[in-house]
């Protein structure tokens, strides 16, 4: 039976780029563009200010993308920013998550507190257990007293 099943075998077989061949491409890719750059070094400064812009855009731009002007309002592009814009001294940001994290770090250390204090319901059912248990356990001890001593009691009868 032929692979697939009775329909017969769809589409193709996989092929896998051998790993030399990628090698390959990239140092092919990594040669032209410095090819590129030394050309861009031997223009002068004005023209090279001007032309890099011109270049840059039309490298970027491949296809039908050079022919329509697109303004994505949610792509946000990265501008570089130079060290004297920086401020130092500014606060810094918080992701959401981070935010998240700190608040809960907070009510749990809140809560730990009311728990010390005795302020939450669950410290107050907490107390009244351990006021009840300590209570048994006087009571319990009180009757192992007692039951001490009447021992003792009879042992001294016994021995007269």
């Amino acid at each position: 039976m032929p692979r697939g099943g009775k329909k017969g075998h769809k589409g193709r077989g996989k092929q896998f780029s051998n790993p030399e061949e990628i090698d390959r491409q990239m140092k092919a890719q990594r040669e032209l563009e410095e090819n590129a750059g030394v050309e861009k070094e031997s223009a002068s400064d004005s023209e090279e200010e001007s032309s890099s812009d011109e270049e840059s855009e039309s490298r970027k731009r491949s296809g039908v993308e050079g022919l329509i002007e697109i303004e994505n309002p949610n792509r946000v592009s990265q501008k570089n920013k130079k060290v004297s814009e920086l401020d130092v001294n500014a606060p810094k940001e918080l992701s959401r998550r981070e935010r998240e994290e700190i608040e809960k770090q907070k009510s749990k250390e809140r809560f730990r507190k009311l728990q010390l204090e005795g302020k939450t319901e669950q410290a107050r059912a907490d107390l009244a257990r351990l006021a009840i248990i300590k209570k048994q356990r006087e009571d319990a001890a009180k009757k192992r007293e007692e039951l001490r001593k009447e021992k003792e009691a009879e042992e001294a009868k016994a021995k007269r």
